[in-house]
């Protein structure tokens, strides 16, 4: 009976990642529960996403995302962006490139996929998790996570499915919020997260910017950057980790 169900959930990664959620079995990430209440959010807060989230990175986020993007990116690529978003690492992308890569947009929210079709035309635009991909193994040259990945809801799961999609020697780009290995900064991050980002974000989009403050919550469950330098390097043959504002932002690339 335990091994049917066992094989149940294999078969449905949904739901299997919900029983290990409820097992309290996955190590790191939202689980699925938290996750479904970051979504719900996140749905809410299209209008003013952009606006807040610049606020959240200082109004470094473009900078680091062409930074990153730079260094990983070359004409003639098959770039996955997952949990694209609008779609602001495929425009960046673009721009870089002067179009001459193929891009296929990914994410769990089909609100924000439709709301970039004025902006962007790329390869395919595919809503999903980051834990059960619909991609075949061996199939992208780049995967790059802008602002993204913390919202896994199983870490070790996601980076084993961006891991099995790219080709042998391609890259997977991470440009995110940092969790400072000092103990001290990571606590000044913490307060500006919790609680200056509060303020800012009432300033900018009233009661609907105060749901910002369930976003907290993945910054509370994102591994500390040492962690998530050790998680990439069991999977990848080389880790590059970049990271600024004294850890609060991270720029990663991994070799597979």
């Amino acid at each position: 009976m335990a091994e049917d169900m066992l094989h149940y959930f294999k078969q449905n990664k949904y739901s299997y990642l919900i029983y290990l959620d409820k097992l309290n079995l996955h190590v790191l990430g939202l689980g699925a529960s938290y996750w479904k209440q970051v979504i719900s959010t996140l749905r809410d807060i299209i209008p003013v996403y952009d606006k807040v989230n610049r606020v959240i990175s200082l109004g470094k986020d473009d900078l680091y995302r062409y930074e990153g993007i730079s260094g990983n990116v070359k004409s003639g690529d098959l770039v996955l962006d997952a949990g694209s978003g609008f779609g602001n690492m495929s425009l960046t992308t673009f721009k870089i490139t002067v179009d001459k890569v193929r891009i296929v947009m990914y994410d769990p929210i089909y609100e924000m996929l439709q709301s970039s079709r004025q902006r962007l035309v790329v390869e395919l635009k595919s809503s999903g998790i980051f834990e059960y991909m619909p991609f075949k193994d061996n199939t992208f040259d780049v995967v790059m996570c802008g602002y993204s990945l913390r919202d896994a809801i199983n870490l070790e799961s996601a980076i084993s499915e961006i891991h099995r999609i790219l080709k042998k020697n391609g890259r997977f780009l991470i440009v995110d919020l940092g969790k400072p290995d000092n103990k001290i900064i990571r606590l000044g991050v913490s307060i500006y997260l919790k609680y200056i980002i509060k303020i800012f974000a009432y300033l900018i989009a009233r009661q609907t910017g105060l749901k910002f403050q369930t976003l907290y919550g993945t910054f509370v469950k994102w591994p500390e950057n040492h962690t998530l330098n050790s998680l990439l390097k069991k999977q990848f043959s080389q880790v590059y980790f970049s990271t600024k504002l004294m850890g609060g932002s991270i720029i990663v690339s991994s070799i597979k």
